[in-house]
């Protein structure tokens, strides 16, 4: 079975095509990503510009003609908070729609730290004990805790590197006023988080998924993206405090050009560093090992299961594709997993 995930972000259009067989992990045939930059063109009335929904349109059609060419089974569109919290969000689906004939899905953001939760348990396994999960989007930031595949506790809240800095952090480079505004802002917006999380038990493991995490585990010392996704790479709060005066010392263009920071996320890896460095100090970690699998492999996951005849589900009934007559192999998706 060929199962293709489209995942719209704040920044970019991720389409990851798989093998699905039981008993086997995720076997990948074709992944294309191409960059929207939803996040820097949202304006201070919360909609997407003409541009980037032209971008984000062209996007998803090039995904929907690569999953028709290779024929999945299955293709689950879905958007995240940058789409689903836009003040123009029906003209931006209407001409995705009139581009691709695809009707993209939303994913709320506790189900996407659910599912992200799930993507982490089955990469750390089972020995990882109790997990506390963490994933920084561009609109909000997922927070999972438990000891089995679903989360005990699944937590979004609006913490988004993009989102922060587009509502905190107008100049480039920052200034200090704007800057001790937005930590105090996280600051209190992660109390709340804290009295949400106080049940919970003391994680055996802390992981981060997202490329704001890793991006600013590459910058503290990581290895490098070559070195693959097995190779160990962990973000310690101590060294990532000492960054946070640098990086906001510095305009988008010279940390571009620091190690492991794109140029599409230059911009918000500031807000980013913040919400990490304060996340990790609100709950009491020194450090956080990078997660390569995250949401888009949780779904898979439920795809599987259900493939397995396992009765694990992921109730989200907004994934969908729109089946067409021209690719009549891609069918409407109720739910994952059924």
């Amino acid at each position: 079975m060929r199962v293709a995930i489209l995942d719209v972000g704040s920044n970019s259009a991720h389409l990851k095509i798989v093998k699905l067989l039981p008993g086997e992990p995720p076997l990948p045939v074709r992944t294309i990503k191409r960059p929207t930059r939803l996040a820097e063109s949202i304006d201070r009335q919360g909609a997407i510009s003409i541009e980037a929904i032209e971008r984000l349109a062209e996007a998803v059609a090039e995904a929907a003609a690569t999953a028709d060419a290779h024929h999945v089974d299955k293709l689950i569109a879905f958007a995240t908070s940058a789409v689903r919290d836009a003040a123009n969000r029906d003209e931006v689906l209407a001409r995705v729609r009139a581009a691709s004939k695809l009707e993209l899905g939303f994913i709320s953001g506790v189900d996407e730290a659910r599912l992200t939760f799930l993507g982490a348990r089955r990469w750390t396994g089972w020995s990882a004990g109790q997990l506390l999960l963490l994933d920084i989007g561009g609109g909000s930031l997922e927070i999972a805790a438990g000891d089995g595949s679903e989360p005990r506790a699944a937590l979004s809240v609006p913490l988004g590197a993009g989102r922060l800095t587009r509502e905190y952090l107008p100049d480039d480079p920052p200034c200090g006023k704007d800057l001790r505004r937005l930590r105090r802002h996280v600051r209190d917006v992660l109390s709340d988080v804290v009295r949400e999380l106080e049940d919970q038990p003391s994680p055996v493991r802390a992981v981060a998924t997202s490329k704001i995490f890793t991006q600013l585990a590459r910058l503290t010392g990581a290895p490098k993206a070559r070195a693959g996704i097995y190779a160990r790479r962990r973000l310690k709060r101590r060294r990532l405090e000492k960054w946070i005066p640098r990086l906001a010392r510095m305009d988008d263009a010279r940390r571009a050009k620091l190690r492991g920071i794109s140029k599409t996320r230059a911009r918000q890896i500031l807000a980013g560093a913040i919400v990490a460095a304060d996340s990790m100090d609100a709950l009491g970690l020194t450090h956080v090992d990078i997660c390569p699998w995250a949401l888009r492999e949780g779904i898979l996951q439920c795809e599987l299961d259900a493939l397995g005849g396992s009765s694990l589900r992921c109730d989200i009934a907004i994934y969908t594709a729109d089946a067409r007559p021209d690719a009549p192999h891609l069918r409407t998706v109720a739910d994952v997993g059924a």
